[in-house]
């Protein structure tokens, strides 16, 4: 007995730390955030730590029956937590790297970017500007803790806007809300500056801290704090960007933070159509003065591309056609289909969706309300919405618009609790078309969700007509809405069946999203590969060592692909379905990733047959895809 108890008293040590770490982590909070990095060094004199050891090794020596099983127990809780622990630190360490990188801007820069601004407008000064972004930060967290948008609602585009209105509601469904403590900005750059012939537009990079926790949505303030109060304190790098027209001035004192409207000066009252009553000016369109247009994680922040297909030509009917405007309205399209789909009510997508594409939506909801089921979105975020192509069809102009959103997304019993869903990186187009010669109505700017007759601001109603002047809406006759909305891979496969003029099968428009140099679209593509593997409830060892080198070969982090292979079977099949044109488009990406360097080796050549087996494609159309790069 008593060298068994000294063969398990070198855990003795192990123990103390287990107790002293496991104490430190209940009093900071727990919940998805609970590893915050810092270390439990501080506490590991703490009393109740320190007294639980000692009982545990009492036990031991006295009671070794019980107090050697309970020591084992302590050892592997231990070891599980500290796991855990390493790997959200590890990821929210890569992910703070990352956004560093991205966000990374010299000196010299700034001090151009300074001056290009003042050459437009002597009284800029960029002190104030962060100053402004600061306030309308702090804001933004103070509305959004009571669930009431409108103090910030005149410094947000329609898009903007839409997107906190709909996370809200996402929100709110769950039965929870989010509380904060010990918000603090701690730093503020300015990292950006575009220039067009219709908006200046500005990157702020913000670096904060806060305790953030979920508490239920009944609680009261004071529960929503202590409850955030227990949390740990994170930080996180934001970038918010901001867009105002050329030509505009800076109006020291008279401004939206003074209470006052930016192109007059007069007492601004607010209200829903973000109009000055006086003068008419839409305080929200960017024409006057600088509008939040949208806010990006610092780790998925990226440039704009210098070029968009077919953009010159439109511009020949439609010269004020800009990328700004058509992407906000594009985004603010995004959020209401996620709010349709959510709700199961098409018709609230009634005034932004032609009536094929409505009528399409409404069937699939229709069919789910059949079963008593319904689309569960949760979390759901956006990454960019970006203008891929242009071109006229059918006497129509068309915009092609990839959306890189998130969301733990899938379909579940209506009325139940949501089932647990893994948070899936997706890659949609949606295509938007409006009658062509239509043009550009720069008056209401950055205001996109306003009615292109009179200018109302849209309502809430399900018709597909202005509810101020009766103009249709749905037609796409002055104004863009959404035809389609498809995964990737489902439009690259309705794509490539299309004819061209010549009669052969035309390549999709978003080639120039490869993902040889695109990081997002190979992290999207392993994350699929990883659910893949997990479709028939076991994933073993060589498709285990296989994704792990396409992760290092990919330079895509592990923990990612860790998150699809934990999500269990049946994801896959909910991202494509095997054998059909849209696993065709996916097995073709895969090709494309594996000829990056211009051959095939063995590894990769296992990776695509077992691809191609798992996708129901047969292996005489893979031998083409590879024949064809």
């Amino acid at each position: 007995m008593r060298r068994w108890i000294f063969r398990w008293a070198r855990f003795f040590p192990l123990a103390i730390a287990a107790f002293a770490a496991l104490s430190a982590w209940a009093r900071a909070g727990g919940g998805e955030n609970y590893a915050s990095g810092h270390s439990h060094e501080s506490s590991s004199s703490s009393g109740d730590g320190g007294d639980l050891a000692a009982l545990v090794l009492w036990l031991v020596f006295q009671h070794p029956a019980v107090g050697i099983p309970v020591l084992m127990i302590v050892v592997v809780v231990y070891v599980v937590a500290q796991r855990n622990g390493a790997t959200a630190r590890t990821q929210r360490a890569f992910d703070q790297r990352e956004a560093g990188q991205r966000t990374q801007v010299s000196a010299v820069d700034v001090v151009g970017w300074v001056g290009a601004l003042k050459s437009k407008d002597a009284a800029f000064d960029l002190l104030p500007l962060l100053d402004k972004v600061k306030r309308l930060f702090l804001d933004t967290q103070a509305a959004w803790g009571k669930r009431d948008l409108t103090p910030i609602r005149p410094f947000l585009s329609d898009a903007t806007y839409q997107r906190f209105s709909v996370q809200l509601k996402l929100v709110s469904a769950q039965g929870v809300r989010d509380a904060l403590a010990d918000l603090a900005v701690l730093e503020l750059q300015l990292i950006g500056l575009e220039q067009s012939d219709w908006f200046d537009t500005v990157h702020v990079r913000v670096k904060a801290q806060a305790r953030d926790a979920d508490v239920p949505a009944g609680a009261s303030d004071e529960e929503g704090l202590a409850a955030a109060k227990r949390a740990p304190l994170e930080a996180f790098t934001e970038v918010w960007t901001f867009v105002r027209k050329p030509g505009a001035k800076t109006k020291v004192g008279e401004d939206l933070f003074q209470g006052k409207c930016p192109s007059c000066g007069a007492p601004f009252q607010g209200g829903a159509a973000n109009k000055c009553s006086f003068c008419g000016a839409i305080v929200n369109s960017g024409n006057f003065d600088w509008t939040l247009s949208g806010i990006t994680q610092g780790v998925e922040f990226t440039r704009r591309s210098p070029a968009t297909a077919g953009l010159a030509d439109l511009r020949k009917a439609d010269p004020a056609l800009n990328l700004e405007m058509l992407e906000d309205r594009a985004t603010l399209i995004f959020w209401k289909w996620v709010d349709a789909h959510s709700s199961g009510e098409a018709r609230r997508l009634a005034k932004l969706a032609s009536a094929p594409c409505l009528t399409q939506v409404d069937a699939e909801l229709a069919a789910l309300k059949a079963q008593r089921r319904q689309k569960v979105f949760l979390e759901c975020a956006i990454g960019a919405s970006t203008v891929r192509a242009l071109e006229v069809q059918d006497g129509f102009d068309r915009a092609e618009v990839e959306v890189r959103w998130s969301a733990r997304m899938g379909i579940g019993p209506v009325g139940e609790k949501p089932p647990a869903l893994p948070t899936v990186p997706q890659r949609w187009v949606f295509s938007l078309v409006r009658k062509a010669g239509a043009a550009t109505n720069t008056s209401n700017g950055m205001s996109t969700h306003r009615c292109p007759q009179c200018g109302g601001p849209l309502t809430e109603s399900t018709a597909p007509t202005c509810d101020f002047c009766g103009a249709e809406l749905a037609a796409g006759d002055r104004d863009w809405v959404l035809a389609s909305a498809a995964s990737y891979e489902s439009w690259a496969a309705a794509e490539r069946t299309k004819p061209a003029a010549t009669g052969a099968p035309t390549t999709p428009a978003l080639a120039s999203a490869s993902p040889i140099t695109d990081v997002e679209e190979r992290q999207r593509l392993l994350y699929m590969m990883a659910a893949m593997a997990t479709a028939d409830g076991v994933v073993d060892d060589s498709e285990r060592k296989l994704l792990k080198l396409c992760a290092k070969r990919w330079s895509v982090p592990w923990a990612n692909v860790e998150l699809a292979l934990g999500a269990g079977p049946g994801l896959f099949d909910r991202l494509v379905q095997k054998g059909s044109p849209e696993a065709e488009a996916f097995l073709s990406a895969l090709v494309e990733m594996a000829l990056i360097d211009g051959k095939v080796d063995r590894s990769e050549r296992r990776m695509l047959d077992q691809a191609a087996q798992h996708l129901g494609v047969a292996g005489a159309r893979l031998e083409e895809l590879l024949g064809r790069r």
